[in-house]
């Protein structure tokens, strides 16, 4: 009994859990219809509610505004939006500060995020999955002697939080899996094993711009 009992959770689990996750993600993002009017919205036509339709609303709306935003015109709107906000004291640290990490992060020229890495932490001989984010810069870079790294050691099984730390170079391997894979094994807590190959390699000097 307790076999097939533990057989049983380890279906349900996995399951309930992505059911739960995607009705929290469909349920906030309807709060989106309410930026319509309550006479078009689908609940007053139809007279029922129908989930989802603020999924489908908020995908319209990122799209549309891409669209806009890459035209030049729509440049000059967000630059003038921008000039806006960077006019409030406190709405301009805020917006300032989220703009430059999600720019950093989304960025298809930037590196964060791009390459798995391993490292020791919290000690020398105890090892870690962590990732690159980039080089220190500002003052910090300026008391560091040598080559160093930036880089993001997530926690488990939760790695939306985690720790900063700045590396020498020489200290960090680079790891041949990607980062969704290794995002995988941090969440699992090594469980579930990357498939890709494991063998790492040093980190490599960045390669001059030509």
């Amino acid at each position: 009994m307790k076999k097939y009992f533990i057989t049983g959770l380890l279906i349900w689990i996995p399951l309930v859990i992505t059911m739960m996750v995607l009705a929290w993600i469909v349920s906030t993002l309807d709060q989106v219809l309410l930026l319509v009017p309550q006479q078009y919205r689908p609940d007053t036509v139809l007279g029922f509610h129908v989930p989802g339709l603020g999924v489908v609303l908020a995908l319209a709306i990122v799209l549309v505004t891409g669209l806009v935003g890459a035209n030049v015109l729509g440049q000059k709107l967000v630059g003038g939006w921008e000039s806006l906000l960077s006019r409030i004291p406190v709405v301009k640290s805020i917006y300032n500060s989220v703009k430059q990490v999600s720019d950093t992060l989304f960025s298809s020229s930037g590196q964060a995020f791009r390459k798995a890495l391993l490292v020791q932490y919290p000690r020398q001989g105890a090892w870690t999955i962590a990732f690159l984010t980039g080089k220190p810069g500002g003052d910090p870079a300026k008391h560091l002697v040598g080559d160093y790294v930036s880089v993001y050691v997530p926690t488990t099984p939760n790695p939306t939080s985690g720790f900063f730390l700045m590396l020498p170079r020489q200290d960090v391997v680079e790891l041949e899996m990607s980062v969704d894979e290794a995002l995988k094994y941090i969440i699992s807590m090594g469980v579930v094993s990357p498939n890709g190959k494991r063998n790492g390699k040093p980190l490599a000097e960045p390669t001059p711009s030509s």
